[in-house]
């Protein structure tokens, strides 16, 4: 008989539960597979919302919770943080036992957990490596987890080509589309008024849905950036729905700022600590345009045939689709784009999402339950100039 193959996925925010847990609840329902869950940093963080709650009311039990979190979000916090999350995934790796890791996209608390997985030999199968994102740390941080993982996930074929550029072996890659994109297929989103009552919210307006994070290659700009947003949104005809940004470097500075416009304009927007997966998707079947700097507004608002403005240099690289308006972070360039952004709702019809394929999930999860594991961990580098 055939031993149960234990599949472990860390998650450490709302966002990134969100894009895994379809896969996760497909894991779970797998007899011949075993579901462990590891969550930690935002999710277990009062000031982002205590989101491990949500993974919780999926009926999806939590094996470990690794607290890691230092308070403050300035360098010295995060890297602290990152300490701590290594200590932890330690500790959580010895109880558990997985037989492979799986792990989503460029957070530092990803690295913390891919780095333990290293040293005990465990496998990891890395989903949305092979992105570029020149104006923030999580570039670096992604490629280096796609160095200590074994199995690869990318979105585009031109991602996948960059993962094999690092020296990963190509029968190891696949390109399989956005898990996010497919994902919003199988979601049952809330009417127009189970989400105003469960926002407190009217939608009765146009309405941005703005979420922004600060750029970590510049925090030190992160209040000034933030505010040249504000002045954008404040001259334009828009209700606005806030959601927080992440527990990034110079974070805490945006919060303040949206919540002290939030109380000086209550009739026209509100903040959200997280609006979950559910909520969010909702939204965008409400909302005039998305307005930030998210890789969700890249990779899963275009799907929605609604525009995004892309704000600043955090998302630069990726690739866009029509829909999607980059700018700079100055309150003339953000209400040109607003503007440009309003003028191409017209032609929503023809926007196109290059990171859509069909059945992602389900393709994921035959390599996840099928693949063998054995000796996976010693890896070959990929010489291309040798091909």
């Amino acid at each position: 008989m055939e031993s149960v193959r234990k599949i472990c996925f860390v998650t450490g925010s709302r966002a990134e539960y969100g894009i895994m847990s379809r896969l996760m609840k497909m894991v779970q329902a797998d007899a011949s597979l075993q579901l462990q869950v590891i969550a930690t940093n935002m999710h277990l963080s009062p000031t982002f919302g205590l989101t491990y709650r949500e993974i919780e009311a999926d009926d999806i039990t939590i094996d470990k919770k690794v607290d890691m979190m230092v308070s403050g979000d300035t360098a010295s916090a995060v890297t602290k943080s990152l300490g701590l999350g290594i200590i932890g995934f330690a500790d959580a790796y010895a109880d558990l036992k997985p037989d492979l890791l799986v792990v989503l996209g460029d957070r530092y608390e990803i690295l913390g957990a891919v780095s333990a997985a290293l040293l005990f030999q465990i496998p990891v199968a890395h989903i949305s490596g092979g992105d570029i994102t020149e104006g923030a740390y999580d570039d670096a941080i992604r490629h280096a987890i796609t160095k200590m993982s074994h199995l690869h996930f990318p979105t585009t074929e031109e991602y996948r080509n960059r993962v094999i550029q690092l020296g990963e072996q190509p029968d190891h890659v696949w390109n399989m589309g956005s898990l996010s994109v497919d994902n919003m297929k199988h979601v049952a989103l809330m009417s127009r008024e189970e989400l105003e009552e469960s926002l407190g919210f009217k939608l009765d307006k146009p309405t941005a849905l703005v979420t922004y994070h600060p750029v970590t290659m510049e925090a030190d700009r992160a209040g000034e950036q933030c505010d040249e947003l504000l002045a954008a949104l404040d001259a334009e005809p828009l209700n606005l729905i806030f959601t927080m940004p992440n527990s990034d470097n110079n974070g805490v500075v945006i919060m303040e700022k949206i919540n002290e416009y939030v109380a000086a304009h209550p009739a026209r927007a509100i903040a959200v600590k997280s609006l979950g997966y559910k909520r969010y998707l909702s939204a965008l079947q409400f909302v005039a345009l998305v307005v930030g700097n998210s890789s969700s507004g890249i990779a899963e608002v275009p799907s929605f045939h609604i525009p995004t403005v892309n704000i600043g240099i955090r998302q630069k690289g990726r690739i866009r689709g029509n829909s999607v308006i980059h700018c700079d972070p100055t309150r003339q360039s953000i209400s040109a784009a607003i503007s440009q952004a309003r003028t191409m709702a017209a032609n929503a019809d023809n926007f196109v999402n290059p990171y859509e394929q069909s059945d992602t999930a389900a393709k994921i999860l035959e390599i996840l339950k099928t693949y063998p594991l054995d000796g996976l961990e010693m890896k070959q580098f990929y010489n291309i100039a040798q091909q």
